[in-house]
């Protein structure tokens, strides 16, 4: 457990590097948001055409508990060229920006 955050704040505003720049430079922190799933995907319509009609559910009903933690994914955006970048994901209970 010691692995893991229960709290974790972050600062609005960090510096690190911007691979676009290639340099260090200050990035404004954002906390990105799952977006809409596409219905038109394979996997969505493979499941729309199997659950169709009649019969049971095509997989087994997800069992236990969920995690105690989710991972967190930050948008990095660079202050001298504006552009974004996405780091890998950290694993947090709670999670802050602080402005």
């Amino acid at each position: 457990m010691d692995a893991y955050f229960h709290l974790m704040i972050r600062p609005a505003v960090i510096k690190t590097y911007c691979p676009y720049c290639q340099h260090h430079t200050e990035h404004t922190i954002e906390r990105v948001k799952k977006k809409k799933a596409s219905e038109l995907k394979w996997g969505q319509r493979r499941f729309r055409r199997v659950t169709a009609g009649y019969g049971g559910y095509p997989r087994p009903k997800p069992e236990g508990r969920e995690k105690p933690t989710k991972r967190v994914f930050l948008r990095y955006r660079c202050k001298e060229c504006g552009k974004a970048h996405q780091k890998k994901g950290i694993r947090a209970k709670r999670f802050e920006i602080k402005r």
